[in-house]
């Protein structure tokens, strides 16, 4: 079995949100906890793995074939004109047309 911290380790794609709070644990602990230099150290340099682990699982691709990362970059909006639904019949300000 691979530690997080080696090269060989590859996180699942289920533990995004774990590793998300585990890095959300690790900033809160920095801030609100009285620690050491040394303890300083390994948080931080625990912090630095998560997020090392995080950015690997950003070029794991999704069910649909994309990875999150090009996901992220594209830059496809619909605008919100074309979703709205035209009714002839109605004008959208709860007054009927004649």
């Amino acid at each position: 079995m691979a530690c997080a911290r080696c090269d060989f380790y590859v996180p699942k794609d289920s533990s995004k949100a774990q590793l998300l709070e585990a890095k959300d644990n690790l900033q809160r602990m920095l801030a609100q906890i009285p620690l050491t230099d040394d303890e300083r150290a390994a948080v931080e340099d625990g912090a630095a793995a998560v997020d090392r682990l995080i950015g690997r699982l950003a070029d794991c691709p999704t069910p649909a074939g994309p990875t999150p990362r090009e996901i992220a970059q594209a830059v496809n909006l619909i605008p919100l004109s074309s979703l709205i639904m035209t009714n002839p019949t109605h004008d959208y300000s709860g007054q009927q047309q004649q």
